[in-house]
């Protein structure tokens, strides 16, 4: 076989295994087999395109294949962690999620839910932290077991034997492996927690994915690359607006060369816009948020998607909260039929509109404030236009 021949049928394979790191960045041997061994066939050179393009550090070994991403920004809440039902983590998740991957550290091989219990509500007691968690109620419970779950989603807990629902009913425990390997491999900062010395949470954070500041002009360079490289994979468009002056004025200058080496390495396209650009996935498999859906809440999305993106004005002042769950209401009274049950009931459209605003944001199609949502440049590829109506050509006779 010529050398030719097999960069041909290698080519998609290392595609392959780049979208599978970049869809799912903890890959284990039990969740992922084929994408584990994929990426392990081209780890050499995903690691040097991944360490040249990003900045990113991948680690294979015999468990699992890691993918060490930084977000491209500290500010963004709209891909939160999900439970069993879709529903956000929100700030008690978290604190949990952290208390047990603290006590996890500590375990033996295997632990049981009811063990894991007692030592996050120990650790949660602590006087450091004193953070007012005791497990007494059922959401509290609940909140453990999706803390659980998700663990278990990520391949850190191998589950033996029990379930989780006889738990939360107080009807039995659950018995888990604690697998170190991959526990090992979750924090992804540029530097060890214990290092960090700043007092309050945002200084903390940021010293944590803190980086060198590059000191000469190639060094910068290789910077602003890698970090606008980071941008177009992870966010769904990247704005001009939402760059500094360097970011902005390097990708004007570099966009063909640096979307050129996206579209090769991952198969993403570039669409380019007056204001910004995105990288689409053809296949529709590099995201986490999906438009357009199907069912009620995709409905009620992608309609209030053409609202905003046909309304004037709506770009600069956006659109009132108020406005807008009157016309998921009377969206409601028209589909009702086809939306599910309870959609008229009082309250209801508030909490539809909730949902299709959090997808929306996620897509940075919209910026929410208190009050009031503004369109973002790219909700226009959601406005419906007037169908232009052609004369049917005639034939010379």
């Amino acid at each position: 076989m010529s050398g030719g021949v097999g960069e041909e049928q290698d080519a998609p394979r290392r595609r392959a295994a780049l979208r599978a790191l970049l869809r799912r960045p903890l890959l284990t041997v039990e969740s992922d087999p084929e994408d584990v061994v994929l990426v392990r066939r081209y780890q050499a050179e995903l690691r040097e395109w991944l360490s040249r393009e990003t900045g990113w550090r991948l680690r294979v070994d015999a468990e699992a294949a890691r993918l060490f991403k930084t977000a491209p920004t500290l500010e963004d809440g709209t891909h939160p962690a999900r439970g069993k039902a879709g529903e956000p983590f929100g700030r008690r998740r978290y604190v949990v999620l952290c208390l047990a991957l603290a006590v996890l550290e500590r375990a033996d091989a295997q632990t049981t839910l009811g063990r894991l219990a007692e030592e996050v509500l120990n650790a949660a007691a602590e006087p450091g932290l004193a953070f007012p968690f005791t497990l007494d109620s059922r959401a509290e419970r609940a909140d453990l077991v999706a803390v659980v779950r998700l663990l278990l989603g990520w391949g850190v807990l191998r589950r033996v034997s029990g379930d989780e629902e006889s738990y939360l009913s107080a009807t039995g425990d659950v018995l888990y492996d604690v697998r170190r390997v991959v526990l090992a491999a979750l924090l992804t900062g540029t530097r060890g927690p214990s290092t960090v010395t700043a007092p309050g949470f945002e200084e903390r954070l940021a010293e944590l994915t803190d980086e060198p500041v590059p000191d000469t002009d190639e060094l910068r360079n290789r910077a602003l690359r890698r970090g606008l490289t980071r941008r177009l994979l992870e966010d769904p468009v990247v704005y001009y607006d939402d760059l500094d002056e360097a970011e902005r004025a390097y990708l004007v200058s570099q966009r063909a060369a640096i979307t050129r080496r996206i579209e090769e390495a991952a198969g993403l396209v570039a669409e380019v816009r007056a204001e910004g650009v995105a990288m689409v996935d053809p296949d529709d498999e590099m995201t986490d948020v999906r438009m357009p859906e199907q069912r009620t809440d995709g409905h009620v999305t992608l309609l209030v998607a053409e609202y905003l993106s046909g309304r004037d004005g709506a770009g600069q002042d956006g659109a009132g909260r108020d406005e807008l769950v009157a016309f998921v209401g009377d969206a409601a009274v028209r589909h009702r039929s086809y939306w599910r049950k309870g959609v008229t009931e009082p309250g209801a459209a508030e909490e539809l509109l909730s949902v299709a605003l959090e997808k929306l944001a996620a897509l940075r199609l919209v910026e929410v404030s208190p009050g009031r949502v503004r369109a973002r440049p790219a909700i226009a590829r959601f406005a419906v236009e007037e169908p232009t109506v052609r004369e049917p050509r005639r034939t010379a006779t």
